[in-house]
């Protein structure tokens, strides 16, 4: 497997005040180090600030090899712009320079660095992002290829009481959810199926979890890595993990034991030509009758987030056919080839 080489660009201002104010705490830098330190080798490190006002952070900076760049203030003038212009124009001239950087690690919760992010994504550069909930616009995260909130790495001691959440908009975050986590899980366990092989790497899945959400994290629902989350859905009977040839990533898939898509898809068919007797009808109501064979039927299991969206994937395979009334506004369902 190729190295991942990883570029680091920090806009320290926005880092260091967002953790001061928002979290009541001095940022450090360590936790963010041991974060990319799982993901590759950090080869180049920057970090942007008029350093007259973080004396204090430079020793701390220093010892973790990060280059300061300095941007000096002009008496009397604002210059938040020139941190930002520099280092977008020193990441843009690397990703044409250093062809082996593969990843680019942009710290900030500034928006203005989207066209950034987009940019490096062009130049089929991976791009991590790196933020504070409070400070962080909702436009970056879902830009970057994964984003990580600084608050959820290991090593940061959060005083309680201090903790900023919300959102950029104000509004409160509700906590973390696993009826939710199942759905997101499943719903994305099953788009790799369809696309592949009946079995999916746990490395492929979680992948697959972050582009749907790019902050996607285990940590917000209480799991120290990705690996125990999995294992506490298998526990639950949401999924099944085999082992593989690759050490740390088993195979995951839906339980051997339950139903699978196709004979979900067939007790369908089968129910909708037993309703009277092979004729169109309505939808609603069909659901029920299936449950009435099956009491454990849920199309959630099979990640469709609605039965509507089971039903057409049904129709789309040929089993049923599902039929619009534009006039009532309803749709009616009757064998294939009827």
């Amino acid at each position: 497997m190729e190295e991942v080489r990883i570029a680091l660009f920090i806009d320290y201002e926005n880092l260091a005040i967002g953790a001061r104010e928002d979290l009541g705490i001095e940022f450090d830098f360590g936790p963010v180090s041991d974060a990319l330190a799982e993901r590759g080798r950090v080869v180049v490190r920057r970090a942007y600030a008029d350093w007259r006002s973080f004396e204090k952070d430079r020793r701390m900076l220093t010892d973790n090899r990060i280059e300061l760049i300095e941007i000096p203030q002009r008496k009397g003038a604002v210059r938040k712009n020139a941190a930002d212009i520099k280092m977008a124009v020193d990441a843009v001239e690397l990703a044409f320079e250093r062809d082996y950087v593969t990843t680019f690690v942009i710290c900030t919760g500034d928006s203005d660095f989207s066209p950034l992010v987009n940019k490096l994504r062009e130049l089929n550069k991976q791009v991590i992002g790196v933020g504070l909930k409070a400070s962080t616009s909702k436009l970056l995260p879902p830009a970057c290829d994964e984003f990580l909130f600084y608050e959820n790495l290991d090593g940061v001691d959060l005083p309680q009481a201090r903790v900023v959440r919300r959102s950029t908009d104000g509004d409160a975050q509700p906590p973390a959810d696993l009826d939710r986590l199942d759905r997101f899980v499943t719903r994305s366990l099953a788009g790799q199926q369809r696309s592949g092989s009946s079995s999916v790497p746990s490395s492929d899945l979680k992948r697959a979890l972050l582009r749907r959400d790019s902050t996607f994290s285990e940590g917000d629902y209480g799991f120290r890595s990705f690996g125990e989350l999995l294992r506490n859905l298998a526990e639950r009977g949401k999924v099944q993990l085999v082992d593989s040839d690759r050490p740390g990533d088993p195979n995951v898939s839906f339980p051997a034991s339950g139903r699978g898509e196709r004979e979900a898809f067939d007790l369908l068919a089968k129910t909708v030509s037993e309703l009277d007797g092979g004729k169109p009808v309505a939808l609603s109501g069909v659901k029920d009758e299936m449950r009435k064979v099956d009491n454990d039927f849920s199309e959630k299991q099979y990640g469709y987030s609605g039965f509507l969206q089971f039903v057409k994937a049904a129709a789309a395979n040929g089993l049923i056919e599902l039929d619009y009334d534009a006039d009532s506004g309803a749709y009616s369902i009757s064998p294939a080839n009827r």
